[in-house]
């Protein structure tokens, strides 16, 4: 897959952060689009590889599959979820007050999985394996000061993979600017999604402290998370997720 962004392109906008005009096919396999950007019009020309095609797929394939507690896959995958995150804690049961201590909301995890399906939990599972030592901090709540009403760790976690799917519109004929970059990201590296959901949680705590917000600010700090994750993967520098300026807070 191939990405040109030009500045300055010719081109009509209807409002600012909106598409401009028609988009426009150049040779076999190969569409333009061009966008309008604080004032500025860029083009980004892309064209679908065979295996970006395939990894696009797939990652709407994860997208779509709910949590169900009785596939024994699913049931590992949280039982890997508990021992990565407290390895020396014996877990009592898929249902137990002790999850409470990871930040899910009640004995049975499996109802927060709701809003973002089985996809966040593998997004957590990566997180913790990939990334143990920023994963530590997070769920333990270390460095900075902290509210006296934290955000729980778990559930936001649920909360910055839906996010993400709503930012990146995946599964929709829109073609965004940062769709389009994510989907280079995608093409060079299968685990883009995982590793951005990553960048995202560390991102989202940094706002957190920054913005000294109690829980019922949580809302407002995926939000401006959102903005900043944006921003950083529209910066011309930025071709991958370990090029975004915010991948550095991870450890």
């Amino acid at each position: 897959m191939g990405v040109a962004r030009n500045h300055g392109t010719s081109c009509v906008a209807s409002s600012h952060d909106v598409t401009c005009g028609a988009p426009i096919w150049i040779g076999k396999g190969l569409t333009c689009y061009c966008f309008k950007t604080k004032g500025l019009c860029q083009r980004i020309c892309i064209t679908l590889t065979p295996v970006q095609k395939e990894r696009l797929n797939r990652l709407k394939h994860r997208m779509k599959i709910y949590f169900d507690p009785s596939r024994s896959d699913h049931q590992e995958a949280l039982r890997a979820l508990w021992y990565t995150t407290y390895p020396d804690q014996e877990l009592q049961g898929l249902v137990s007050d002790q999850w409470k201590e990871m930040g899910w909301q009640g004995r049975d995890p499996s109802t927060d999985f709701r809003g973002a399906g089985f996809i966040s939990l593998e997004n957590l599972l990566f997180f913790a394996k990939t990334f143990s030592t920023s994963f530590q901090r997070l769920v333990k709540k270390q460095g900075g000061k902290r509210a006296t009403w934290e955000y729980p760790f778990a559930v936001a976690g649920v909360n910055v993979t839906f996010m993400l799917i709503q930012m990146l519109d995946l599964d929709s004929m829109k073609r965004t600017f940062v769709r389009s970059v994510f989907l280079q990201m995608l093409a060079d590296n299968q685990w883009a999604f995982d590793l951005l959901y990553c960048v995202a949680f560390v991102v989202m705590d940094k706002q957190w402290l920054e913005k000294n917000a109690t829980y019922m600010d949580f809302n407002d700090v995926l939000r401006s998370t959102r903005a900043q994750l944006e921003k950083e993967l529209l910066m011309d520098e930025v071709l991958r997720i370990e090029d975004m300026p915010s991948y550095t807070l991870l450890c």
